[in-house]
């Protein structure tokens, strides 16, 4: 069984990191069962282990923290659903891609319930909407705004970190940087986009979906 935890309140994000590793040191010892954590940061950026100086286009706006997971610059902030996911890979396959896709597949489940039709793209991490209400890139490309960003590590084949869904975050505040390193397409939320969904009912679509998907 996968214990759901959530926070309320905004967690800071020091405090996140240092109780993951202590839940994944327990699972990776036995001692502890595997969980989701359900929460929200204060704004702030964090830089996964790709991150690109440049791609920090406003140093001083939030405090930056090194996450330590893979990917690269992204934001966290109140309004978006944090949901950090630690599970024992060991049992689960000791696929890393495969994990990967499914916490996509997890998200697209969930956003589906909201009749919100989310799609993954080639070498571009994370979930996306089109968006044919928007003018098209100067290419002629269709424009897509991103609704979640995933990042994960695993230590032992045990999993950290995991995926941020906008539900009704500040937009602005991901104009700090180049959001997972990509540049042209942006961002938006479940109420960006017109739908009022609160955060208990993103938090009841991620865990309908979970059960689906895991």
């Amino acid at each position: 069984m996968v214990e759901w935890i959530t926070s309320a309140g905004l967690v800071p994000y020091e405090d996140a990191l240092r109780r993951m590793e202590e839940r994944v040191a327990e699972i990776s010892a036995g001692t502890a069962g595997e969980a989701v954590w359900l929460l929200e940061h204060p704004p702030l950026y964090t830089a996964g282990t790709s991150a690109r100086p440049a791609d920090l286009t406003d140093p001083d706006r939030f405090p930056v923290f090194a996450a330590g997971r893979g990917g690269q610059y992204t934001y966290h902030g109140p309004g978006q659903r944090v949901a950090y996911v630690m599970l024992d890979l060991n049992r689960r396959g000791r696929d890393v891609r495969h994990y990967v896709k499914t916490l996509e597949t997890w998200i697209i489940e969930a956003l589906a319930d909201f009749n919100l039709r989310g799609e993954v793209r080639e070498g571009r991490v994370g979930v996306w909407v089109a968006r044919p209400d928007k003018p098209a890139l100067p290419d002629g490309t269709p424009r897509e705004d991103k609704i979640a960003a995933i990042g994960v590590k695993l230590r032992r084949w045990v999993s950290f970190h995991g995926i941020s869904l906008n539900v009704e975050p500040d937009l602005s505040h991901f104009d700090g940087i180049v959001p997972c390193g990509i540049r042209g397409h942006g961002v938006t939320s479940l109420v960006d986009l017109g739908l009022p969904v609160t955060m208990a009912d993103a938090d009841q679509a991620l865990k309908s979906a979970f059960a689906r998907v895991f």
